[in-house]
């Protein structure tokens, strides 16, 4: 068996272990996205963001965070020891998320861990995260500490979504953008589509199942789905400023987005009016990558030098590819969305499926119908409600 097949087999195995402590959750809460978590805090006031010590309990190394950058931190976790959040924390907070705060012995461990992480990174990298869990673990429970001729002598297993990857000279990034502009329907039609409501179904960790959702996105840049949940409507909605997600499946009434996960709400509404694309960022570089075994453009941006975007271009000049990264304290953690299944909306090419993985979440969107230039209450673009229920 080649390498690749085993690492596509190991991974399927995580993702059905994390789908079964989803289906057992508690209250609506993912098991798989709570780390630690005790009772929820009461919902912020205005757009201030909760921090991680206020919506959990027993958290002593990742304080001073807001709630959704922790979660990539546990996410972080999660992927780099390739395995559910119960593989640290109590086997009863499948059942019981109090159970999170339970002390364990690979809690404390994980402490230390980022304790060495912390002082290689400051003594030998300038305390720049060069060193992470993933370094070393690389989705393995323990460290390997031995060559692996397995891996030097099969064939590579190529992953596109890097942040150090060589750029091509040759390629002009403006190009590149203004190519995308055109196969998505040009400028001019771009212009005259502004607004639109959609329809169809949802799927993730925290459903199991495929429920109705609703999208609603305005020019230039607000964009809110609103997913129909057994136990009540989850909402993300990016007003044009501000980013939140409230509902069932958020491990506080109502989450504030910030750092990179506002950042990528607002690429994921410029997307849909994606003239606003190629001025979203100064910092440009080019490259190349696989995907689907088919070479892509990668477009990469970066803030104060560090890059945070790479943007997937099909040869066809369409977007099918986002990962956004977010910076935490225990390394940058990526967020990947696909897009596929375009279609013509008012002249303009529109995904109708779009997938987000998340280290600690994966979902699908997948529209069966999309009404161009209506007329959208405002009230959707707004905070939505805490725990919005049905």
């Amino acid at each position: 068996m080649k390498l690749g097949s085993r690492r596509t087999f190991l991974g399927a195995t995580m993702v059905a272990v994390v789908c079964l402590v989803g289906a057992v959750r508690v209250a609506g809460l993912r098991a798989e996205a709570l780390a630690q978590a005790g009772q929820a805090a009461p919902a912020p006031a205005g757009d201030a963001p909760i921090m991680s010590e206020q919506a959990f309990q027993n958290i002593q190394t990742l304080k001073g965070i807001p709630v959704d950058t922790f979660l990539d931190a546990m996410g972080m976790f999660a992927n780099a020891m390739g395995n559910d959040c119960t593989y640290c924390h109590a086997p009863q907070s499948a059942l019981d998320r109090v159970g999170f705060a339970v002390q364990t012995a690979r809690m404390t461990r994980t402490r230390q861990m980022i304790a060495m992480m912390n002082v290689i990174n400051k003594n030998f990298f300038k305390g720049e995260p060069r060193v992470t869990c993933f370094t070393c673990h690389g989705g393995n429970q323990s460290p390997r500490s031995d060559p692996n001729l397995a891996l030097q002598y099969a064939t590579p297993v190529e992953d596109p979504n890097v942040r150090d990857f060589t750029a091509d000279p040759k390629l002009v990034a403006r190009d590149i953008l203004n190519k995308y502009i055109t196969a998505v329907g040009g400028a001019d039609r771009i212009a005259r589509l502004t607004s639109y409501t959609g329809k169809g179904t949802y799927e993730g960790f925290d459903t199991m199942k495929k429920v109705p959702v609703e999208i609603y996105a305005k020019a230039p840049n607000q964009y809110t789905t609103v997913v129909h949940m057994d136990e009540g409507n989850s909402v993300r909605t990016f007003d044009g400023r501000t980013g939140w997600m409230a509902g069932p499946d958020t491990p506080v009434p109502r989450v504030v987005l910030t750092s990179g996960n506002l950042d990528r709400a607002r690429l994921e509404a410029l997307v849909a009016f994606p003239t606003g694309i190629p001025q979203a960022y100064a910092e440009w570089r080019v490259g190349r990558a696989v995907l689907n075994d088919e070479e892509d453009f990668v477009l990469q941006a970066s803030e104060s030098g560090q890059p945070v975007l790479n943007l997937y271009f099909a040869p066809s000049g369409l977007l099918v590819r986002l990962v956004r990264w977010t910076p935490t304290p225990v390394g940058m953690v990526p967020t990947q969305i696909d897009y596929s299944d375009f279609r013509d909306v008012a002249g303009v090419k529109i995904p109708f499926h779009r997938r987000v993985s998340q280290t600690y979440m994966r979902m699908d969107v997948e529209l069966s119908d999309i009404q161009p230039n209506v007329a959208i209450n405002a009230a959707l673009f707004a905070m939505p409600a805490p725990g919005a229920k049905k």
